[in-house]
């Protein structure tokens, strides 16, 4: 009689194993076996991390093996096991790999097919299309649409992360606990005595250090020492953990009157403004998307302050962008001055500082939230309800997708969340954060997620115009990296454009993205359909970019430039001054975040810069869902590009005051996972 051998391999995390009793079942061209017991006497089956062997014999030969079904039934109590593949050996000798990397919770059972990715019109049989339609079926069921805030992209239906299908779930929910890593951290950084201290100022900067000297690392100890100069200021528009806001200023806005007069001592050209700009020397960051946002008032002891700034910088002779007028408001007029380098000290110093606090809210709901975790949501609740596990696209973005939706829900659960932790510390907190994602969705297009294109519709593409924008030159590399990469999958399994059209599944995908993610948003650009193999490769190039290199530039660099308080306070507890001349130094401190919100945002920026355990950087793939030679080649050359990218940032980097390597492969992970 026909003997198959079958091995299993039992995930290696935590509670992964399982004492359940486990039943195989082979479905071939010829036939289906029996159910057989998967169990060796004496022995342990399914141990966390086991790869164990069985020969299974059945009557007569199965012919070709197309599905393979695994049951769990309860051995003494509910028992989940992760099941990452199964391999069958034929009698003829050959070898199928069937990928799984699932979890098998309670008395359920999955069915796979093999290892080989297969796009709708290549299943010929009626059994492998009724297996690719039921999954699908199954999915959309569990994977549904649910609108958190109006105007907001479309999140998962899910009131809590225990809510979640097992699959997507963190592995330790403890590991991802806002509240308890947030007090963890300020455990760590020994500021837990300040945390309840609201109200309560600090004395001057020097008191600052009270909460950071013990913690200090390079980049963030050079922005304490340097956070009240011109160029570290501005240097933060092009690396700093915000870098995407600065644009070429192509015309001085009238609402922003500056004249000659006021900006000459800051030129060094002998040109007038208006030559300067027309040469292409100024630029802008306009923090207009804040005015109108209401400020925090869950706190009825403090008041809490916005504004809406608009920074007018600077290229000067060193190359260097440096600011060189700030008005604190939209609106001109006599209660709203422009302040210049040549003001008062402790004048400019506020201005900056206060748009230093404007940029850290657009940086945290704007550049954070809404740009990178809840678009990649979108990404990853489309992929799951409209693409198989046996389509080559679920195989190339599921490791992008890992864990996004459970942080996202995390975040709603506990941290964005009414009375959440970010109404703790932030000014934007108590519903402002919510009105700002509102405003911002009518700039969120699918251009605008092209990475070349974004930085070319700023006017800051040009390396010998603006030679020290490293996060727009790393991008740049790692964004070609990944296209190169998706265009090699491409072609193996889209010969012509016509295949990308005929491709429902894909298309199901491209449109659930633009329905429920842009909301159906015609002027959002994401398109409706994909017809080509040249836009396929781009679509995709946004979705992984965006999951992993977008979201590490915007993400981890929070401690290093953030953890000096007064470099990015998270809220101000004055109103900006309507008047120059009258700024003191106890007026800035008196502004500044008091004790306790200080120390929520440290414990905040510490714990949103670490990466996850066992944290999977970009070109890593343990899990294998793709089997084909190839495939396994094109992801070979993807690491050897960023490999490549690596060395060369690292060779940069070198002796350099300020690195700049968020965007180095080997520190970005594959997806949003923190």
């Amino acid at each position: 009689m026909p003997s198959y051998t079958v091995t299993v391999a039992t995930g290696s995390q935590w509670f992964a194993g399982t004492d359940d009793y486990v039943y195989l079942s082979l479905e071939g061209t010829a036939g289906c076996s029996e159910r057989h017991l998967l169990d060796k006497p004496f022995y342990n089956d399914f141990e966390r991390g086991a790869v164990d062997s069985y020969d299974v014999t059945v009557e007569e030969d199965l012919g070709e093996i197309q599905l393979i079904k695994i049951e769990k039934r309860k051995y003494w109590y509910q028992d989940d096991w992760y099941l990452k593949y199964v391999t069958v050996k034929t009698p003829m000798g050959d070898y199928l790999e069937f990928p799984c990397y699932r979890w098998i919770t309670d008395e359920k059972e999955v069915v796979l097919r093999d290892g080989r990715a297969k796009l709708p019109r290549d299943d010929k049989t009626q059994i492998l299309k009724q297996h690719r339609r039921k999954e699908l079926e199954m999915r959309q069921k569990m994977y549904r649409w649910k609108e958190w805030h109006p105007g907001f992209p479309l999140s998962i239906d899910a009131h809590s992360h225990s809510d979640l299908p097992r699959d997507i779930q963190f592995d330790n929910e403890k590991g991802i606990d806002f509240i308890l890593n947030y007090s963890k951290a300020m455990e760590n950084l020994y500021v837990n005595r300040f945390m309840h201290m609201f109200q309560s100022s600090w004395s001057d900067f020097a008191d600052f250090e009270r909460i950071f000297v013990r913690i200090s690392n390079t980049i963030s100890e050079y922005v304490m020492q340097h956070w009240k100069e011109d160029f570290m200021f501005g240097y933060q528009f092009l690396n700093g953990c915000n870098p995407v806001l600065i644009r070429r200023c192509t015309e001085i806005p009238k609402k922003l009157p500056v004249t000659m007069d006021m900006v000459e001592c800051s030129l060094e050209r002998n040109l007038t403004l208006e030559e300067e700009v027309k040469q292409g020397n100024i630029f802008i960051v306009d923090y207009e998307l804040l005015d109108g946002v209401d400020a925090n008032k869950t706190d009825p002891c403090t008041i809490q302050y916005l504004a809406a700034p608009i920074c007018l910088l600077y290229k000067n002779l060193e190359n260097k962008i440096v600011p060189i007028a700030i008005q604190l408001g939209q609106k001109p007029g006599p209660d709203n001055p422009i302040f210049l380098p040549s003001d008062a000290t402790y004048d400019w110093l506020l201005a900056k500082i206060w748009v230093r606090s404007s940029d850290f809210h657009i940086h945290q709901t704007v550049t954070h939230l809404l740009r990178t975790h809840l678009v990649s949501e979108v990404f990853s609740i489309a992929m799951f309800r409209q693409l198989p596990a046996v389509h080559p696209l679920f195989k190339l973005l599921v490791p992008h997708m890992r864990f996004t939706i459970a942080i996202n829900t995390k975040a709603r659960e506990q941290l964005i969340c009414e009375c959440g932790l970010f109404d703790k510390a932030n000014a934007t907190g108590g519903g402002g954060h919510v009105q700002m994602v509102q405003k911002a969705m009518k700039d969120l297009t699918y251009s605008s997620l092209c990475f070349p294109e974004e930085i070319k519709a700023k006017g800051m593409d040009s390396k010998e115009d603006i030679p020290y924008y490293y996060y727009r030159d790393d991008g740049i590399k790692v964004w070609e990296a990944i296209r190169n990469f998706t265009e090699d999958v491409i072609h193996i399994y889209y010969e012509s454009d016509e295949v990308v059209c005929e491709d429902v599944e894909l298309q199901a995908f491209v449109k659930d993205i633009y329905v429920y993610g842009m909301r159906g948003v015609k002027a959002s650009g994401f398109p409706k359909m994909i017809r080509t193999r040249e836009k396929l490769a781009e679509y995709l190039t946004v979705v992984i970019f965006t999951t992993s290199a977008q979201h590490a530039a915007v993400n981890f660099g929070q401690y290093d430039w953030c953890s000096w308080i007064p470099n990015a306070p998270p809220t101000m507890r004055r109103p900006p001054p309507t008047e120059k001349g009258t700024v003191t130094i106890e007026q800035i401190v008196e502004s500044l975040p008091d004790r306790g919100r200080s120390c929520w945002h440290l414990g905040a920026v510490w714990a949103l810069s670490q990466f996850q355990d066992n944290e999977l950087f970009l070109g890593t793939y343990p899990d294998e869902h793709f089997v084909e030679k190839p495939v396994k080649e094109a992801m070979a050359k993807f690491r050897k590009n960023l490999d490549e990218i690596v060395n060369t940032i690292t060779e940069r980097n070198k002796n350099k005051k300020l690195p700049y390597y968020y965007l180095s492969p080997d520190r970005i992970p594959n997806s949003v996972a923190v």
